[in-house]
């Protein structure tokens, strides 16, 4: 570097230490003087919402799809080895009756089996399906929810059970609310997929490794999943792309891989390609990451509650929105407002492009299409619908709230009243139902909260208990 780059360099480096420590001054607000929010509701800076694409991955994919068999989405659903339950027999009801009892009670709802209801290391959290995938709402003849987990990072729990030590990252349960399990009228069958990131080892070999998000939201699209990343952006997988480590279903025998190599379903500690043999910490499919997207903005708080009223969002839940003109995804941001901190958070719109499922660019930026303020904090899920903005709102160990918003003289203003809704509500995902004459409209989501399990879930009148559900969205609409 000649002397001119190196003062030049400097100068850079000074400069944006400058703009760093004025941005920082003009954040804090004057001694004495408490902060202002942005007007909830207010139109939000667009371009906060941009984001660009990350490394393409679907050559390692490709790597690893050489030594590992892929399996189909309908297979994983015949091969479901967890049963949910649904009608009388899904006991869990987490909806109570409400601070003001005008609670909305689900018009479908599925229970986990035993071990995801009460499981201390999985979080349930986001939820799409096929009707955001497909215009024809079938993924061949079937009709899938799929649901993911975060993997809880919880000393007590590694204590009691050290197989849950390792990080895991995140799964996904792909369930078929419609189909009937053989001789259980009540069953319906799910597979667990655990996520992961590919990677070139040192050894110069495809390997992967577990991909450590929140997973707040999820939306399918075509063939693409998209999992939110809370700080980054998003992360996608590809639904063609699900490896099969126990092909021949015998767990206690390794299995060879189609490199000649062998796969492992029994040791939990360990994840990728490791001395010649390939781990899932025991799931015996996963699916790796191909793609990503980054927020071009900066963050301008990386803390995990509080938002800023600038800067890059939180992708805390996303969604998708078929009812537009051009489909959408729809992402926002969870914010717990406080005197100090006190934005109610975001929410945006991201333009799809129909022919690839990826989202659309110009000039190598993925441009959102429009942003508000929220009218509400602590908001969990958001979706769109025939311009309708649907968001579930949290209240602790208590009955959340169901919110709806409509975009009025240019602001994003509360429709109607709130309506009380389950203890733990998390993603919102709509099926439309428009690809079956006279069809049933619903809004799906799950809560988290273990039933008897959770700490302070002690609320007579707000139960908690894990379980998917929908709201007809006729109901929804029919509350004041």
């Amino acid at each position: 570097m000649t002397a001119h780059q190196r003062s030049k360099a400097r100068s850079h480096r000074r400069a944006g230490w400058v703009t760093a420590l004025a941005a920082v001054v003009l954040a804090v607000p004057a001694l004495g003087t408490p902060a202002r929010a942005a007007t909830p509701g207010d139109p939000a800076i667009a371009s906060s919402f941009d984001l660009k694409p990350g490394p393409d991955l679907r050559g390692t994919v490709a790597a690893l799809e050489a030594a590992l068999p892929r399996q189909a989405v309908q297979d994983l659903l015949d091969q479901g080895n967890r049963v949910a339950k649904t009608g009388a027999s899904c006991a869990a009801d987490p909806f109570g009756t409400g601070d003001n009892g005008a609670v909305l009670p689900p018009a479908r709802k599925l229970c986990w089996d035993g071990g995801d209801a009460g499981t201390r290391e999985w979080i349930p959290q986001g939820i799409t399906g096929v009707s955001d995938a497909e215009e024809s709402e079938l993924w061949g003849n079937r009709k899938p929810l799929v649901a993911a987990w975060y993997d809880k990072k919880d000393s007590a729990v590694c204590a009691d059970d050290p197989g849950t030590c390792p990080e895991k990252g995140v799964r996904l349960s792909f369930l078929d609310p419609e189909t009937p399990v053989a001789g259980d009228p009540d069953g319906r069958r799910y597979r667990h997929v655990l996520l992961v990131e590919p990677y070139i080892n040192s050894y110069g070999n495809a390997s992967y490794r577990a991909v450590d998000v929140h997973a707040g939201g999820i939306a399918w699209y075509k063939n693409h999943l998209y999992v939110a990343d809370t700080l980054a952006g998003l992360r996608v997988f590809d639904m063609r792309s699900v490896l099969d480590l126990n092909p021949d279903r015998n767990a206690s025998v390794d299995d060879t891989t189609l490199n000649g190599l062998k796969s492992n379903v029994t040791d939990e500690s360990r994840i990728g390609r490791q001395s010649n043999v390939y781990y899932g910490h025991t799931y015996r499919y996963v699916m790796p990451q191909v793609a990503s997207y980054k927020f071009v903005a900066p963050q301008r708080n990386t803390s995990a509650a509080t938002c800023e009223e600038t800067g890059a969002p939180k992708a805390s839940y996303i969604s998708i929105d078929r009812s537009a003109p051009a489909p959408a995804l729809i992402l926002g941001e969870y914010c717990n407002s406080d005197t100090d901190r006190p934005e109610k958070g975001r929410v945006g719109a991201l333009p799809i492009d129909d022919a690839t499922g990826l989202l659309a660019q110009t000039g190598g930026t993925v441009a959102a299409t429009s942003a508000f303020h929220l009218p509400r904090d602590l908001t969990q899920g958001a979706a769109r619908y025939d311009g309708m903005y649907y968001f579930n709102r949290s209240n602790l160990h208590r009955s959340g709230s169901l919110r709806r918003a409509t975009v009025t003289e240019g602001r994003l203003t509360d429709h109607g009243g709130n309506i009380t809704n389950a203890v733990g509500p998390e993603d919102l995902y709509v099926e439309r139902a428009r690809s079956v004459p006279g069809g049933t409209p619903y809004l799906w989501s799950l809560t988290e909260h273990r039933m008897d399990g959770t700490a302070d879930c002690t609320d007579a009148g707000s139960p908690c208990g894990r379980v998917i559900y929908a709201h007809r969205l006729s109901d929804v609409l029919a509350r004041p």
